[in-house]
């Protein structure tokens, strides 16, 4: 943040690079400038040593001062010559250091199994006095105590309510990794951040002592990554716990999710931009085009084909011909930016050619914009798809509700906005309006926020999933019986998305848990889980095969998709929030199966490299080594028996890739290697690895 106005700082003689490149006005604060902090890059006073600074009389003064207050609270303090260490106080201290570092997810809920007992789980704001609590928190873990009341202490432990740990932690990796996508704050109950906290605290098992288990790395070695997995001095370490009390109204909109590349490095305007026409390989921008159709189209039917072909010709025909209207030039040159960053999502291959494409059509956005209401939640949804592949532009969150709102207002979550509309006008709009819908669900679970649409406000049914060719004014025209359909795709996907947006509200809402009876909560579960094996019996069959790079066209992208939901329904929730060994056994399979899965896509080349994979990755680990962890059993006798090592080393090597054009991935990989290779030391060993969870069936 900005220091204060009223405190003396020390300044640099002349501006730094960055400012003075941009010509900008530096206002040479020490150790970084105002503007580089802001657009969270690192400033070149950090790295250069011949910088030379002036300070002000009142800057020297102040740290005599203090200098001098610190001397006497030494003396004080220590008046035998021995420097005594205050204790802090559990009541104060601790309360604000769970704040600073849990942020702003209130509801956590946690719990343990062990051997088929569990005790109940308390969400933190409950009424639990706060010295009770402090008082019960810290497990005695001395060899005095028996094994099964060991057990149900460790059992009963809060990890809210423990102080943090001081390394890095999955709590702190999955927050950044969340926040950096959408530069906010707030994370909820699905967004996976309690189980990332209960997930670390599950890690005391793998520890002697019990304590909380610091992740360490040997930079000699390669799980270490090339940067080092604490360096915080790099303003783009996401794994500095500090990151998030930065994050206020000054951020930038610009994620380091990326690196340290900020918007305005990149989007400025210049005469490349500006004079930048079609490419003249032609057969290269047919491949763009038909790969937006067969990869972001299928997903997000917003375009209608026929009229994008028809006005990518006419622009090849007469590029300078001003007849050409704002909405079709925005919509050739989004549709080849994202045809380009989908393709390099997946290919791996680097992104200047997307980020041109994407630059010149901000140059028609305004335009655009203007020409109505429809053509301006086209032009948003055009950008919330370029999104969910690169964090250019503005982040996912706001341009969903932007678009949804603009949705709701024009009616088209209404029937009687449909009354006496043409039939193909009508599936179009359906088709943009369910897209809004399922890229909120997507977007809202992954963050763990509140839909903006709600269900129970949608009274229209969803569009069709026959092809535009079949599509006419006044009806739709069965296609071929052994044709398959490109718009039976998103169809199926849609009910995806409603199914995730029934778990959140039955599974995750807190207010909808407390209500429900505890007989009738494992009935839900059951439905919910039913619902998700119906979808995957009814996937679309045959798939088209029309390009055998795209994720979702293949069988096991749907397949990847149910475990990964199925892993979101069975670990602790607000619904359920204690477990037992059948869920954990069912967590533990889904996790599995979803790391395997998207490893057999990325040997395929067909697993896309984007943040929301790289979230849903993460989670999928957390979950496997929570399953594999948190059992009664002899953890030893677990790793021997099961593929958890083997899960967790897939899992590095997805993330040593994704690593490439994410730095987030290369943090986490090193956590992961970190575990996998306590697991294989402890796999290793003759000895059986002696914990409370494991004595705790023999001394029952």
């Amino acid at each position: 943040m900005p220091p204060p106005q009223n405190t003396a700082t020390a300044e640099a003689r002349a501006s730094c690079h960055r400012c003075h490149r941009r010509k900008k006005r530096c206002d040479r604060v020490l150790p970084t400038c105002r503007n580089c902090r802001l657009a969270r890059v690192r400033c070149s006073f950090v790295d250069d040593d011949h910088e030379t600074a002036s300070y002000r009389v009142a800057y020297v003064r102040n740290l005599e001062r203090r200098l001098q207050e610190l001397e006497k609270r030494t003396e004080a303090a220590a008046p035998e010559g021995h420097l005594l260490h205050a204790a802090p106080s559990p009541a104060s201290d601790h309360q604000h250091e769970r704040q600073a570092s849990f942020g702003d997810d209130r509801h956590d809920y946690t719990e343990l199994f062990v051997g088929g007992d569990s005790a109940a789980a308390v969400p933190s704001g409950a009424g639990t006095p706060a010295a009770s609590v402090h008082a019960h928190s810290v497990p005695a873990l001395s060899g005095s105590v028996p094994p099964r009341q060991e057990a149900q202490q460790m059992c009963s432990f809060f990890p809210e309510a423990a102080p943090p740990p001081a390394a890095p932690s999955f709590v702190d990796e999955l927050k950044i990794l969340s926040l950096e996508a959408t530069a906010e704050r707030h994370l909820g109950s699905p967004s996976g951040i309690s189980f990332a906290r209960l997930t670390q605290f599950i890690l005391r098992r793998l520890t002697p002592d019990k304590a909380d288990f610091v992740f360490v790395t040997n930079q000699n070695e390669k799980d270490s990554g090339s940067s080092g997995l604490f360096d915080f001095n790099s303003p783009s370490d996401l794994l500095d716990p500090s990151l998030l009390e930065r994050l206020d109204g000054s951020v930038s909109i610009q994620p380091l999710l990326f690196g340290d590349v900020a918007l305005a490095d990149i989007a400025d305007s210049d005469d490349a931009t500006a004079t930048l026409t079609l490419p003249h390989d032609q057969s290269h921008v047919s491949r763009l085009v038909e790969f937006y159709f067969a990869h972001s189209h299928t997903l997000y039917p917003i375009l209608h084909k026929g009229e994008l072909l028809q006005s990518l010709q006419q622009f090849r025909e007469n590029p300078h011909d001003l007849a050409h209207s704002p909405l079709a030039l925005f919509r050739i040159w989004m549709v080849l930016a994202i045809g380009s960053t989908a393709y390099s999502s997946v290919s791996l291959s680097e992104e200047t050619e997307s980020r041109m494409y994407y630059n010149k059509a901000l140059q028609y956005l305004e335009q655009t914009v203007a020409s109505g209401d429809m053509a301006a939640l086209e032009a948003i949804m055009l950008q919330v798809s370029f999104s969910f592949f690169n964090q250019l532009g503005p982040n996912t969150w706001f341009l969903v509700g932007m678009a949804a709102r603009l949705a709701v207002g024009i009616g088209l979550h209404t029937a009687s906005a449909y009354v006496g509309m043409p039939v193909d006008m009508q599936q179009r709009r359906k088709r943009i309006f369910f897209s809004i819908y399922m890229m909120d669900r997507l977007v809202s679970n992954a963050l763990g926020r509140p839909f903006a649409l709600h269900d129970d406000d949608i009274d229209i049914t969803p569009f069709e999933g026959i092809d535009d060719e079949y599509i006419t004014r006044s009806g739709i025209h069965p296609p071929p019986s052994l044709q398959p359909c490109l718009m039976a795709i998103p169809l199926h996907i849609l009910a995806l998305r409603r199914i995730a947006g029934k778990i959140t509200r039955q599974v995750y809402s807190h207010r909808h848990a407390i209500s429900i009876p505890a007989e009738e909560r494992q009935a839900i579960l059951q439905s919910l889980h039913k619902e998700l094996i119906d979808w995957r019996r009814d996937m679309p069959f045959p798939l088209p095969d029309i390009n055998d790079q795209v994720p979702h066209l293949s069988t096991a992208w749907f397949d990847f998709n149910y475990y990964t939901h199925v892993a979101m329904l069975y670990r602790p929730s607000p619904l359920l929030p204690t477990m037992d060994l059948e869920r954990v056994r069912t967590l533990e399979e889904a996790a599995s199966m979803s790391i395997r899965l998207a490893f057999n896509m990325h040997r395929q080349h067909r697993l896309a490299y984007n943040w929301l994979n790289l979230l849903t990755l993460f989670t999928s680990t957390l979950s496997r080594i929570y399953a594999t962890t948190v059992q009664p059993d002899n953890l030893v006798t677990i790793l021997k028996e099961t593929r958890a090592i083997e899960d967790l080393d897939l899992a590095i090597a997805l993330f040593d890739t994704l690593g490439v054009k994410f730095p987030a991935a290369n943090k986490i990989r090193g956590m992961v290697a970190e575990i996998s290779r306590r697991y294989k030391d402890l796999r290793a060993s003759d000895a059986p690895h002696r914990d409370s969870f494991a004595s705790y069936g023999s001394e029952a």
